[in-house]
């Protein structure tokens, strides 16, 4: 097969698009023809070395973890899944043409839900699932998504609105009228000191940015309060002991991938896929995605 490559750790240019051994899945696992994977910063990361203490490539090695595709292998002890069945996951080697999946992290593709755009789902939907959920927030509470314009806090600002709370999208002060968008009841500047000062108390901080902002806004908390973060507590987390400082990292849950990808077909939640490129591409795309963006970038093998 026709596979991303990595034989370094690098910029974009060590993403070689070479031959590579096929895949042969075991039990309890499933061989997928990759219709798309997309791009994200745990990849480019990961190509980086950015993440070879708790996440290394064994060289040479594939990347990526969001795939949509379909069923062309069943490997024993798998009944749930059968031959052209259409299915995602968060799985591991992506950017390749064929890509053996653990049956346990796959997930039907909901009927009408494009089989190429599922792919830009997996990771941010959950992601910002579960970063809401582990707010604890109720309905009628309030909390503030913190780059909510960004693909993972549209996410966790739907899951919001679907809970009941009342829901503040912290952007940048330049993003505000883009962000009018992700369904949010209200906007706050994050880069503006007077807006985060003349925030109400925040039962609730679900982060997406962290650095000088997070510490900023964890004082806005009120006691007894959370404050999750995807990218880690805040550096004065300590300074704030009522406050609950969260780490979230995202975990597969099939229930919540076919919820969250439900309310994409069915419009209720936008996740903007930016550019559409050729596998053989992966080295433009996440030199693309490192500049940042508000669109997913899909790699089509």
């Amino acid at each position: 097969m026709k596979a991303i490559v990595v034989r370094q750790y690098g910029g974009p240019e060590v993403l070689k698009f070479e031959e590579y051994p096929d895949p042969v899945p075991g039990p309890g696992e499933v061989l997928v023809r990759v219709a798309a994977a997309s791009v994200n910063p745990i990849d480019y990361k990961r190509r980086a070395g950015l993440t070879k203490d708790f996440y290394p490539l064994k060289f040479p090695g594939l990347i990526g973890v969001d795939l949509s595709g379909t069923v062309i292998k069943v490997g024993p002890d798998v009944p749930e899944f059968e031959d052209g069945d259409r299915v995602f996951a968060i799985a591991d080697n992506s950017y390749a043409e064929l890509c053996v999946v653990k049956a346990a992290v796959l997930a039907d593709i909901p009927e009408g839900l494009d089989l190429i755009e599922a792919a830009a789902l997996p990771l941010v939907t959950t992601t910002g699932n579960q970063l809401l959920t582990a707010t604890g927030i109720k309905a009628g509470q309030t909390v503030l998504v913190v780059g909510a314009q960004g693909n993972v806090g549209r996410s966790a600002v739907f899951t919001a609105k679907y809970l009941g709370a009342r829901v503040i999208a912290g952007v940048l002060k330049r993003q505000i009228d883009d962000a009018k968008t992700v369904g949010a009841d209200q906007f706050v500047a994050t880069d503006d000191d007077s807006a985060i000062a003349a925030l109400p108390p925040l039962d609730a901080v679900a982060d997406t940015v962290g650095g000088k902002t997070a510490e900023k806004l964890i004082a806005r908390v009120k006691p007894g309060g959370v404050f999750a973060s995807v990218v880690g507590p805040p550096q004065n987390a300590a300074s704030y002991p009522s406050v609950k400082a969260v780490f979230v990292f995202s975990k597969f849950d099939r229930n919540t991938l076919q919820f969250m990808a439900e309310a994409v077909r069915d419009g209720k939640l936008v996740i903007p896929i930016g550019r559409k490129l050729p596998l053989r591409e992966a080295a433009e795309a996440h030199a693309a995605a490192e500049k940042g963006g508000i669109g997913k970038i899909l790699l089509l093998p």
